[in-house]
């Protein structure tokens, strides 16, 4: 173990830097698009079938496989690693946005009109604050995903702990596969903790959340 981190932790702060940085770009992406679409969409359900479902289609596409098919049309290295890792992203997102402004008590929501209140302050001052714990679930889904897929980024060139893990299997290095394998997945479960006190945090008090 000291002579791993003698050989390679330099390296390996680097690639996890790097795997931070894709995965962080990426979600913030999928949370900048997503949320806005889904709440567009509440307001028209036509149109929400037909984006989930797109949605759904995408995200079955194998993670390697999109990697792959963003080489011809944008090339290696970051960027379409970001886009591929961004559009994984948007389902959880989307699809918790939309449910769960959907489920917010119509009561509250016939009350904030007979007060008056526009379609934006409706969303800002009711809906949101009400939606948001189910919103930040789907974020959260998002992010651990988004952590563990960022490891085959480097099958693009973008860097992150997925070139221990793949330079371990090219090369018959168990020490390397294990160097990129464990950071990989205390990334996740720290990302999922952090953005877990975060959904307590913007849940309502009379909200009651797993």
């Amino acid at each position: 173990m000291i002579d791993f981190f003698n050989n390679y932790g330099a390296q390996m702060m680097r690639l996890i830097w790097e795997h931070l940085y894709i995965s962080i770009i990426a979600l913030g992406l999928g949370v900048i698009v997503a949320v806005p679409v889904g709440i567009l969409l509440t307001r028209t359900d036509k149109l929400a079938t037909f984006f989930i479902g797109l949605a759904s289609i995408l995200q079955t596409v194998p993670s390697l496989a999109l990697l792959a098919l963003m080489i011809p049309f944008l090339g290696i290295g970051r960027f379409p690693a970001i886009m591929a890792l961004f559009i994984y992203s948007l389902l959880p997102i989307l699809r918790n946005t939309y449910t769960g402004m959907k489920g917010v008590n119509p009561d509250l929501v016939d009350a904030a009109r007979g007060m008056g209140m526009t379609e934006s302050q409706l969303v800002r001052k009711v809906e949101l604050p009400q939606a948001a714990p189910v919103i930040m679930a789907g974020i959260r889904l998002s992010g651990t995903y988004v952590i563990a897929w960022a490891a085959l980024a480097s099958y693009i060139g973008a860097g992150g702990l997925g070139d221990f893990i793949f330079n371990g299997l090219n090369l018959y290095i168990p020490e390397l596969i294990i160097g990129g394998t464990i950071p990989v997945t205390i990334l996740a479960l720290l990302v999922d903790f952090v953005l877990g006190r975060v959904e307590k945090k913007v849940t309502p008090r009379n909200h009651v959340i797993d």
